[in-house]
């Protein structure tokens, strides 16, 4: 992928250039700190000091309108710039972007006396304005092909309001469906930009001569059965009919994987890393039918969805992206990013299939996923803020 030419990066800095560069650090960062007071709160008991919201609450909430959205919202920005050719949020207006989402992970922390509805309009000002800073460019270019990834985007800032009603004790279950539309909705973009961008990773990084095979009709009845999926299970959990759909989907996006499936990418780590998190997600979708036939924890598939969908596909996207659009080599990655991946996928193996395994270790088994978790991200931090903070090596942004 190219980058948009941004002549004053310098004004004021390269780290506020393109929306990946603050975002992808900000997300390292709080993926890392947020499971450290998660782990604190749940695996060791301790007080974490958070106000609002139990712990429980609190950590769903912020993986996915949190960590997640901060993704999104670098992967947007940028993409939305090279797609349109015209600049989202850069400089100034990106540092207050920034500030807000930085802002509302803060405020659970701030005992102050109307502190929830505070934080609840700060967090969803800061949606509305990224939903603005990637719509803008969008409706001028006219490219209204992007209509469904924008419609996505809008309804996670409307799921989080869902949150945030029912923490209030406006609407009844608005917690609990706030959550999981969210997450689905995160499931949902995940899905889209992978048939978007893994084929053309794999083909070139493979170096194919012949496009990967794409059905077209496969892109559509998942789509459809996704929706279907998302609402049955939100309006009945673990119900007959979202149990089905869910089997409907693991065959459908399993035989897209293996129409993507080429032996050349285990040899190259940003490829087998999104491979691998797709895996994940159809493992979801078979813990989300195991559900309902089975009675197997709906822990497991949620965690098949967040920590290995979205954790692993995050990881290897915000890599990937970072080196692309910094001048580097995607083809040449640093040797140590194959472990830190293998980290996430050791932390997800451990919080999804190891209590399949052995139920009676379960508290062992999330600590251990905690600890995984924390390992990958510190790596990535180390590995990658000098590269996100930086001017680019090949035009000196």
């Amino acid at each position: 992928m190219g980058i948009v030419n941004n002549t004053d990066n310098n004004r004021p800095g390269a780290f506020l250039s393109l929306g990946f560069r603050p975002f992808f650090v900000g997300a390292s960062l709080y993926a890392l700190i947020s499971i450290l007071i998660w782990m604190s709160a749940y695996s060791l008991h301790h007080d974490a000091g958070i106000n609002y919201l139990s712990p429980q609450y609190w950590h769903a909430h912020e993986m996915i309108f949190g960590y997640a959205m901060a993704v999104i919202a670098g992967f947007l920005l940028t993409a939305v710039s090279n797609w349109t050719g015209l600049r989202t949020a850069t400089a100034y207006p990106l540092l207050l972007l920034f500030a807000l989402w930085t802002l509302a992970r803060l405020l659970p922390f701030i005992p102050l006396a109307d502190g929830l509805s505070i934080m609840f309009a700060v967090d969803c000002l800061f949606g509305i304005s990224l939903l603005y800073a990637i719509s803008r460019p969008v409706f001028k270019s006219r490219q209204w092909q992007q209509a469904g990834l924008l419609a996505k985007v809008a309804l996670l800032v409307i799921a989080n309001v869902i949150f945030y009603l029912g923490a209030m004790d406006i609407l009844d279950n608005g917690m609990r469906w706030g959550i999981y539309a969210g997450l689905y909705l995160v499931i949902a973009l995940i899905l889209m930009m992978a048939r978007r961008v893994m084929p053309f990773f794999i083909e070139k990084g493979c170096g194919l001569t012949t496009p990967l095979k794409n059905w077209r009709w496969l892109d559509l009845s998942s789509l459809i059965i996704f929706l279907c999926f998302m609402i049955g299970d939100i309006i009945q959990p673990s119900g007959f009919v979202a149990s089905l759909l869910a089997l409907t989907l693991a065959v459908l996006h399993g035989l897209r994987l293996y129409l993507w499936h080429i032996g050349a990418i285990w040899r190259k780590p940003l490829l087998w890393v999104l491979f691998i998190a797709y895996a994940f997600i159809i493992l979801g979708f078979i813990l989300k039918t195991t559900e309902y036939f089975l009675a197997s924890s709906p822990f497991l598939a949620l965690h098949a969805f967040a920590l290995g969908g979205i954790g692993i596909m995050t990881i290897g996207m915000m890599a990937r992206v970072s080196l692309g659009h910094t001048g580097r080599r995607v083809d040449a990655p640093p040797p140590v990013l194959a472990w830190i991946f293998l980290l996430m996928i050791t932390a997800a193996t451990a919080r999804v299939i190891l209590p399949l395994l052995d139920p009676a270790q379960y508290m062992l088994w999330v600590l251990i996923s905690q600890l995984l978790w924390i390992g990958a991200f510190a790596g990535f931090i180390l590995v990658y803020l000098p590269v996100l903070i930086r001017k680019n090596i090949d035009n000196d942004q």
